[in-house]
């Protein structure tokens, strides 16, 4: 299976109303990522997968975001959604392993265990909370990353990094361990393997345009707001 070496791994992805949102644009990011140092890029949609796979030789990790009704469970939810990612030229999946319900009859061990079987993949587990990355070793993924930290009804009331929980999975599970969510700086991202991370996934710190334009914009509207009263 895929080795995944150890430093900044960059999401390459955008909002689906966005101009950004074309595997052209999706894969130029990639590699621009890539040239300068990047060892891996996390990408979601077969269809941008492909596009990347062809522009770059570092290992994918790829994800399909799914909205099924009836389920919170959107990280690539079910295993035919991760033939699709694999099949486009993926090296890792990435799979919500959280502890909330899933679509259809499919469990997290059986997702997990058909693709490393029948795609031959490691498996890399988007956790929210230390019992679900506790779980999902179990189960036997290869990866954890803190992905869903502050993103499900568990850890809404958070904000990430998840420190915390990065600090818990690095001293309690054996497991090639990934920071990410809120990395917004390279000092951040240093901090992350200080405190013990093998990667560092950054996003819209990097490639966020969409995101990091209205927050910017947001901030002056309300000075300008303010300077009027």
């Amino acid at each position: 299976m895929t080795h995944l070496p150890k430093g900044l791994i960059v999401s390459c992805q955008a909002p689906i109303n966005s101009p950004l949102d074309d595997p052209y644009i999706i894969a130029a990011m990639a590699e621009a990522a890539v040239n300068n140092g990047a060892v891996s890029v996390r990408i979601n949609t077969p269809n941008h997968i492909k596009a990347v796979r062809a522009k770059v030789q570092v290992p994918i990790i790829g994800l399909w975001k799914q909205v099924i009704t009836g389920s919170h469970v959107y990280i690539t939810p079910q295993f035919h959604h991760a033939v699709a990612v694999a099949e486009a030229g993926a090296d890792i999946i990435a799979i919500d392993a959280t502890t909330r319900n899933r679509p259809g009859d499919e469990k997290l061990l059986d997702i997990i265990n058909n693709i490393h079987q029948q795609l031959g993949k490691p498996v890399m587990a988007d956790v929210d909370t230390y019992e679900a990355a506790k779980l999902a070793v179990e189960t036997g993924v290869d990866i954890v990353g803190t992905t869903l930290f502050g993103y499900t009804s568990e850890t809404k009331s958070f904000a990430p990094p998840g420190w915390e929980l990065l600090t818990q999975i690095i001293e309690n599970l054996n497991i090639f361990v990934i920071c990410e969510g809120g990395i917004s700086s390279p000092e951040m991202a240093k901090k992350a393997l200080e405190l013990g991370s093998d990667a560092v996934v950054v996003g819209t710190a990097i490639t966020g345009i969409d995101l990091l334009v209205r927050a910017y914009n947001h901030n002056i509207a309300n000075f300008y707001k303010q300077s009027k009263i």
